[in-house]
């Protein structure tokens, strides 16, 4: 027997020709390939009257390596920097912290008007955003849990806790943190505005030939594709649903339970015809589940025209949530929704929006959870920063990788191949990283710095 998991050795300081980063390498040479640094930095006006001597576009891509990563402070800049083959010359810590107190709100929204643009030669590269079908965006809020109450803008949460309630909005098609409004703990759920403004500044996000007709007041006509939000029952409000209609914006709300909902499916006891077979997102049958279209029986003429009322109904198991109508046999659950077709094919559309957990779980755990600044705006540059390092990762894993790693979550992405070994050889002028022999995810990376070799 030998149950000794590591071998002896003498450890000793001082190595050289050795990387440690070689897949967070791959991202950067992406986002260069890409153009990002140079984009944002051309909306980044000096911080005085010399240049600094890190350009300030360089930092925030560098800062999204970090993130990548799992870097949660400033201070996680310095992995990087002590890989001068790999990342060349990289800020302090010290200069990261001061670049993202430099960012006012103004510079923000132009950065954010450049990573637009960065983004539509992304989509126009990628499969998942081609076609002509509906481009479907998902807005969600979650708690973030901060731990100290002298941080600007926190404020108490529902849950007894104190902190932020951000609110995001997704692309299904991709992942992608559209936009995001960074709110204190007590924050509405409901707030119209507040889905209003990310659901503008997503659209603005948009490629403009996706965006063309989807603007406050913008003709129908101009639509070139359809676009449609989902929410979950905080987006179930006339406000939201008549500003998505005037901007020529689909929608599906989940409903919330009232006395017109709860007559509806009294109504519906004992006529079993009314009630179609619900399906799983694979098309497979959800087994004891139901939907039917209820719109005849609520009113809905303050809602736009052409609103729906679909309901479905499933058996009571353990653990069932919250339901629209009291009942000792179903569970029932539904939604609101503006758009045409087969009420069974509309509830696999709006089960969807379960995606947006899973996104907010990868910012989360992309550096969400930290908000390392004491100062609103600084954070609010933060939280930025987090939804463009995840959408850069996407984006990597739409256009460089396949199989499994193209879904993979940060921490497999991270543990297979962002944190890759490699030893530097120098032959001539060049530099070359061969990665550990036998590191299991190398023919995935070598596979993305093919890939890399086609994006100009």
């Amino acid at each position: 027997m030998h149950g000794n998991s590591t071998r002896r050795l003498v450890v000793a300081s001082g190595g050289d020709q050795v990387v440690g980063h070689v897949g967070l390498h791959a991202l950067g040479a992406f986002a260069d390939r890409l153009g990002l640094g140079n984009a944002l930095s051309s909306r980044i006006p000096p911080p005085g009257e010399r240049m600094p001597l890190h350009d300030r576009g360089k930092v925030l891509v560098q800062s999204m390596l970090m993130l990548a990563g799992g870097g949660e402070s400033c201070a996680d800049i310095e992995h990087l920097r002590a890989q001068v083959d790999l990342f060349g010359s990289t800020p302090s810590d010290s200069t990261v912290f001061r670049a993202f107190h430099e960012i006012t709100p103004h510079t923000r929204d132009a950065l954010a008007g450049a990573f637009a643009e960065v983004r539509s030669e992304a989509w126009r590269r990628s499969t998942a955003t081609k076609g002509t079908a509906p481009v479907i965006v998902d807005i969600d809020a979650s708690l973030v849990e901060i731990h100290t109450e002298s941080k600007e803008g926190t404020g108490p949460h529902y849950k007894g806790g104190w902190g932020f309630h951000p609110m995001f909005c997704f692309a299904d098609a991709t992942g992608e943190a559209l936009s995001g409004l960074l709110r204190p703990g007590n924050a509405g759920a409901n707030t119209v505005a507040d889905h209003v403004s990310v659901l503008d500044a997503a659209v603005a996000q948009l490629p403009a030939e996706i965006a063309l007709g989807h603007h406050a007041g913008d003709d129908g006509a101009l639509v070139a594709r359809p676009l449609v939000v989902r929410t979950d029952s905080a987006g179930c409000t006339h406000g939201f649903v008549w500003a998505c209609r005037a901007r020529n914006i689909g929608f599906f709300v989940v409903a919330r339970s009232n006395a017109q909902v709860h007559a509806a499916i009294f109504d519906t006891v004992g006529l079993e015809e009314i009630w179609a077979p619900a399906l799983h997102q694979d098309g497979s049958p959800r087994e004891g589940a139901a939907v039917a279209d209820l719109s005849e029986l609520v009113d809905l003429t303050e809602w736009p025209a052409g609103t729906r009322l679909i309901v479905r109904r499933e058996p009571l198991h353990p653990g069932a949530q919250h339901s629209l109508f009291p009942s000792l046999e179903y569970r029932y659950w539904g939604h609101y929704s503006d758009q045409d077709g087969d009420p069974v094919e509309l509830d696999q559309t709006m089960r969807a929006h379960a995606h947006v957990e899973l996104h907010i779980e990868r910012l989360k755990d992309s550096g969400l959870l930290a908000f390392p600044f004491s100062e609103l705006e600084a954070n609010r540059t933060w939280m930025a920063t987090v939804m463009m390092a995840a959408d850069l990762v996407r984006w990597f894993q739409l256009l460089c990788l396949d199989g499994s790693w193209a879904k993979a979550q940060p921490k497999a992405l991270r543990w297979g191949l962002f944190h890759a070994p490699g030893r530097l050889v120098r032959s001539g002028r060049h530099r070359v990283v061969r990665i550990l022999s036998g590191w299991p995810s190398a023919d995935a990376l070598l596979g993305a710095y093919r890939r890399l070799d086609v994006i100009h």
